[in-house]
């Protein structure tokens, strides 16, 4: 590692497009980091997910939670796009806005939303909550869903049922859908899941009253986007969730219901895959784990003093959005090792190092015992998560702390030890590291926008 920071680009230099994504269970801190890196963009994308996703943003000691709006919305002049890999739900959309207007940001002249956004629906939510209280009564285990509705609003999409924000703009068009839709979801909403039927007019004069406010917000975003990089702007794509909780390639079926990596930030906004030049993942210095699913590194998190309960309570480890407790255990650098397979990690930020600080000693997954043979890339199988054993690599903790440091030169010696044997093990480089909450709480290594 160097500590030297790479030269300023040219200021001819051509567009420079980056990719946040999460390489863990999510709640990495993508939020932070975005905000951090928008001093060098045009304009923020936010590529796949709906509001189940949450960024909690401290800027000069004062914290901001977002769960729809890209994080670049904290920043005057930049440019917000949600794409049409977003589900959007209408009525969260508006009072996210006007939280944030209350607070004194200019949102509404700079978030553009793509019209082919499909859209959550009250039917939705009601859906997503029964499934989840028959998983439970029936015993076959809650997947552990928000209950927000982003899993079937995913599912009429692809089933190419879903009424979308273009449709908003076509009254008749959109309760001709709606009606056909509502009665497929009252259906199973009361003949399988033994819930009440929702009624049609509520439910479409609570969209056409949101669509007077939405439609101004209307863009071509995949266009627009072009645009700015024509311009020489270049554009920050922010990923919710993490790559672990993947549809595809995640602990399914302890996943969400879309695409959370790096590839996805070209089909979620309408750009083609040579525009991502550069991926940064997102890792906590430990790992952590909201709602069901396999969790080798899990450590008792709930105990007073022990290891997890201090990852638990120093890092703050609430969801976001729910306000559930996070699981907390070592990190995996095993399961790290598949993220960066899967996105082409560019680079690593760390964060969240100063939680460490104090612990005598620290472990780190390198692999796992499966069926008496050792693997030391997360498996593809769920099942076969559960039934892994973690091995681990232990190093020296270090006194003092890391809060705030932004020199690499200045972390203690172990701390530098523990970085290192993570970067050579998984194969990326770590460009930056996150020791404290504000965005000045950052060592740079190697600037995404520079490097």
């Amino acid at each position: 590692m160097q500590s030297s920071q790479a030269p300023a680009r040219p200021a001819n230099a051509p567009a420079r497009n980056v990719v946040v994504v999460g390489t863990q269970w999510g709640d990495e801190g993508k939020g932070k980091v975005v905000d951090w890196l928008t001093d060098h963009a045009a304009a923020v994308v936010r590529f796949q997910g709906g509001h189940n996703a949450g960024h909690t943003l401290v800027i000069n000691g004062k914290k901001t939670a977002l769960q729809l709006i890209p994080s670049g919305i904290m920043r005057e002049g930049v440019a917000c796009y949600i794409g049409n890999g977003v589900v959007v739900d209408p009525t969260h959309l508006l009072s996210e806005i006007e939280r944030l207007e209350a607070a004194g940001l200019n949102v509404r002249s700079r978030l553009f939303i793509s019209e082919s956004c499909p859209l959550i629906l009250p039917f939705h939510v009601e859906v997503d909550k029964a499934r989840e209280a028959l998983r439970e009564t029936s015993g076959s285990g809650k997947i552990g869903t928000t209950g927000k509705g982003i899993g079937p609003a995913y599912e009429d999409k692809v089933a190419r049922r879903a009424l979308r924000v273009q449709d908003l703009k076509h009254p008749d068009r959109f309760a001709k859908k709606l009606r056909e839709l509502l009665d497929l979801h009252n259906f199973a909403l009361v003949g399988y899941l033994k819930g009440t039927a929702l009624e049609f007019q509520p439910i479409f004069d609570q969209a056409m009253k949101a669509a007077e406010q939405i439609l101004p917000m209307l863009a071509d975003v995949g266009v627009q986007i072009h645009g700015h990089n024509v311009a020489g702007g270049s554009v920050l794509f922010e990923g919710a969730q993490g790559t672990l909780l993947d549809i595809d390639h995640g602990t399914y079926p302890y996943v969400t219901s879309s695409n959370c990596v790096a590839g996805n930030a070209a089909a979620g906004s309408g750009v083609g895959p040579d525009k991502l030049h550069y991926i940064l993942g997102i890792t906590k210095a430990y790992t952590t784990r909201v709602g069901s699913g396999p969790f080798p590194t899990e450590l008792d998190w709930e105990t007073p003093d022990t290891v997890g309960y201090h990852l638990s309570t120093v890092g703050q480890e609430r969801g976001t959005v729910t306000g559930r407790a996070r699981r907390c255990g070592w990190l995996d650098a095993a399961a790290l090792k598949r993220s960066v397979l899967i996105n082409g990690i560019s680079g690593l930020c760390i964060t969240k190092l100063d939680v460490l600080d104090g612990l005598k000693e620290i472990n780190v997954c390198t692999g796992y015992l499966l069926n008496g043979q050792r693997v030391d890339i997360l498996p593809l199988d769920a099942d076969e998560i559960v039934a892994c054993e973690p091995i681990y690599e232990t190093f020296p903790g270090w006194e003092g702390t890391t809060f705030g440091i932004t020199e690499w030169d200045k972390l203690p010696a172990n701390a530098r030890a523990y970085l290192e044997r993570v970067q050579a093990f998984i194969g990326a480089p770590i460009d930056m590291v996150s020791t404290g909450p504000d965005r000045d709480h950052t060592i740079l290594l190697r600037h995404p926008y520079k490097g």
